[in-house]
């Protein structure tokens, strides 16, 4: 698992190495955008500025016309209210007064006023601070005194405006409280006679009158008449009446259940009236304490004492028992009392309900009506008030604004602001180009490091060819760019699994990618290396290898392949030691048919038991057929992938093209790669000129033997492919035949 710190170097590092990449493409885009923001100044018109700063008046718009609006407007309205204040500033009603002040329709040559309010307003500005209730008021025109005055008209314009509208909500709220009262006062009359009739009614002649019960006749209050307080005390009193006769229940039925010395054992419990029984239980606890005492000394229940003390508990039983027996008879005639006395309440009571009920109901009316009074003449009384009060404050109008700093005409041009926009210019072409960079990057879905190729196809990359590396064969002294060459040369030696495959084909998805120039040059660099090296161009559509060698390609392949020439007729030596050339031959008219013979079978055979490698050259396998001929008969295929340059998705059906015919792909030559593009490559091609042979010198004829030596080892090893079966120095052309 990768940690969070390696993956955001790794990300920072894909971000700078895409700047890199698009280095150039960032700076035209930021020179354009920059260059436009710069002519596009210097083309606007210059303008001057009108300042006006001006605060707000905090006061109501709308009189308070219920009780509640007072809670929901208060005097000081808040900041949503201050902005939408300045807000208005740049409404119509504001412009018009304006625009007719000034004739702006006809300065400006505009057919409508409407016309001319949009040119007021696109040149208008307001700005506010919510921590604060001034408004800033600016107009930018070329005429800087006509700038000046209209920011002065507006500000003026607006409080003008303010205050009629605040006239006119105030005129519109007096009205409102005007019909509030007549309506109230009408009200008032009607429930007024209201009052008077239930009073007549309920039997009410004197107000204020503190009844029975010493409630007075208030409003909310029960308006009490000496018949229904004699009915509330007979209400009272047979309320208590049941509570008694529950009481004598309870206790007769606990009485009736008590039997013998139960009811002896529960007489202290009792409620007897007699103090006779409560001396007598006293003694009979003591008694019976006596005997306990007497029993546990060792006396028998015959003996005398016991008997006397048994004799005397039970004397005191029986009479305890009568005592409680007429206990019981006294709670019996209580009950029945008690019984009778509720029968007689209950029917007295009936009888004058009714006439209780009607007279309660006419009260209550009464009461109903006299709040209903009290209410409405309340609310009339604070109606008045407030009429009162609006009528003092539409008389005491205020300005809605006051004006701290005038506009005056400036002497400087303030719009357009050149360094401002210079900077936006600049920043915006920036933020263009890297925005464009990583746009194309990501829309890029061509082969761009070596982590592509594997991913994408599965096989290793062998070598990574720089940029520019020319013909190696061609040039004089050590070259650096060889090594890249050499590191393909090692790689194809250690990446084979058959030693006895010494023939490679070398194809491209497209025309173009330096499939010939990775062959010659890897082919030179294992001559050089002391491998006896035929080198085939069978790119039977355009073949260029004759040209990099400088040779004719009038007889070679195709004369091979269509006439009984013999192989020494068309290979021919270069000037290269151990490198050997087969020429393309005259083009044919069907060139994959002469590919796919017997004959080309039976000459790759050949070739490879006479020399250490055969290397053969291929058009685009993409676009004929022929490479797929090749990587047929070939033991090895590579695949040039220039860097940049083909999608992923062609890359991908140039393998599947290579095995389709059963042809092995060894790996992947990323050639042309610029290193600059990717860290990675920088890394993997900067030891080419570290390890440089000193002072830039070619290999002295000593190493050349001793690399001669390695390479015969390393033959018979099985590391390279068959060598046994040649000759493995060959000084001329006639040594080999």
């Amino acid at each position: 698992m990768t940690e969070p710190g390696m993956e955001l170097q790794k990300h920072a590092a894909d971000t700078w190495q895409v700047i890199r990449n698009r280095i150039g493409l960032i700076t035209l885009s930021f020179l354009l955008v920059f260059l436009v923001s710069a002519v596009v100044t210097h083309i606007m018109p210059r303008k001057y500025r009108g300042k006006v700063e001006m605060k707000i008046e905090r006061s109501v718009n709308k009189l308070p016309v219920f009780s509640q609006d007072t809670a929901q407007q208060p005097y000081a309205f808040g900041e949503n209210m201050i902005r939408t204040e300045y807000e208005s500033i740049t409404k119509l009603e504001i412009l018009y007064p304006v625009i007719a002040s000034f004739d702006l329709v006809k300065r400006w040559g505009l057919p409508t006023r409407q016309d001319a309010a949009n040119k007021l307003r696109k040149n208008l500005d307001t700005q506010s601070n919510v921590r604060s209730d001034f408004v800033v008021i600016e107009y930018y025109d070329e005429d800087a005194n006509l700038a000046a005055d209209i920011a002065n008209a507006v500000a003026e314009s607006y409080k003008q405006k303010r205050v009629e509208f605040d006239m006119e909500q105030k005129r519109e709220a007096l009205q409102i409280i005007q019909k509030q009262i007549s309506e109230l006062e009408q009200r008032s009359t009607e429930s007024r006679l209201k009052m008077q009739a239930a009073r007549i009614k309920a039997g009410i002649v004197v107000e204020g009158v503190f009844s029975s019960t010493g409630q007075a006749n208030t409003p909310g209050a029960t308006v009490n008449s000496p018949s229904q307080a004699m009915a509330i005390t007979r209400e009272q009193e047979l309320l208590k009446a049941n509570l008694e006769i529950q009481s004598l229940q309870v206790d007769l039925e606990e009485l009736n259940k008590l039997q013998g010395d139960e009811l002896v054992a529960r007489a202290a419990g009792l409620k007897l009236d007699s103090p006779l029984a409560a001396a007598l239980y006293a003694e009979y606890q003591r008694f019976m304490v006596e005997r306990e005492g007497f029993l546990s000394q060792g006396l028998g229940p015959k003996h005398p004492t016991v008997l006397g003390i048994d004799a005397r508990i039970a004397k005191n039983k029986e009479v305890i028992i009568k005592e409680a027996l007429d206990y019981r008879k006294g709670l019996e005639g209580r009950l029945t009392a008690a019984l009778s006395r509720k029968t007689e309440l209950e029917k007295y009571n009936e009888d004058s309900k009714q006439g209780i009920f009607d007279q309660q109901a006419g009260q209550s009316e009464y009461l109903v009506a006299k709040r209903d009074v009290e209410n409405i003449d309340t609310s009339l009384i604070q109606l008045r008030l407030r009429y009162a009060e609006a009528e003092l404050s539409q008389a005491q109008a205020k300005s809605a604004g006051t004006i701290f700093e005038k506009a005056e005409p400036e002497r400087t041009p303030t719009k357009p602001n050149t360094v401002l926009n210079l900077v936006l210019g600049g920043v915006f072409g920036l933020m263009f180009g890297f925005g464009l960079a990583f746009l194309l990057e990501y829309m890029d879905t061509t082969v761009k490091s070596l982590d592509d190729v594997e991913r994408f196809l599965g096989v290793p990359v062998l070598a990574v060819v720089p940029k520019d590396v020319g013909i190696l064969h061609r040039t004089a002294g050590f070259n650096p760019d060889a090594e890249a060459y050499r590191i393909l040369r090692t790689n194809i030696e250690f990446n084979r699994k058959d030693p006895t495959a010494n023939c490679i084909t070398v194809v491209s998805g497209g025309a173009g990618e330096g499939k010939s120039t990775t062959l010659s040059n890897l082919a030179f660099i294992c001559a050089q290396g002391g491998y006896n090296v035929l080198l085939i161009d069978a790119d039977l559509r355009r073949p260029r290898l004759h040209t990099l060698f400088d040779m004719s390609n009038t007889v070679g392949l195709t004369n091979f392949l269509t006439s009984d020439v013999r192989l020494e007729e068309v290979v021919v030596q270069t000037q290269v030691e151990n490198l050997f050339f087969m020429p393309s031959g005259i083009l044919p008219a069907d060139s994959a048919g002469i590919l796919n013979s017997q004959r080309m079978s039976e000459l790759v055979e050949d070739v490879k038991s006479r020399f250490d490698l055969v290397l053969i050259d291929s058009p685009p396998i993409l676009g004929v057929s022929d490479a797929s001929v090749l990587a047929n008969e070939a033991d090895m295929t590579i695949i040039v992938v220039q860097h940049r340059k083909l999608p992923r998705g062609m890359l991908l059906r140039v393998k599947q093209a290579v095995e389709n015919v059963g042809g092995n792909v060894l790996g992947v030559v990323l050639n042309n790669v610029d290193v600059r593009s990717d860290s990675q490559y920088s890394y993997y091609t900067n030891y080419y000129t570290y390890y440089a042979t000193p002072n830039g010198g070619a290999p002295s004829a000593k190493r050349k033997k001793e690399r001669r030596k390695e390479a015969k080892a390393k033959a018979n090893s099985g590391v390279l492919e068959k060598v046994t079966a040649a000759p493995t120095r060959r000084d001329s052309q006639e040594d080999l035949f």
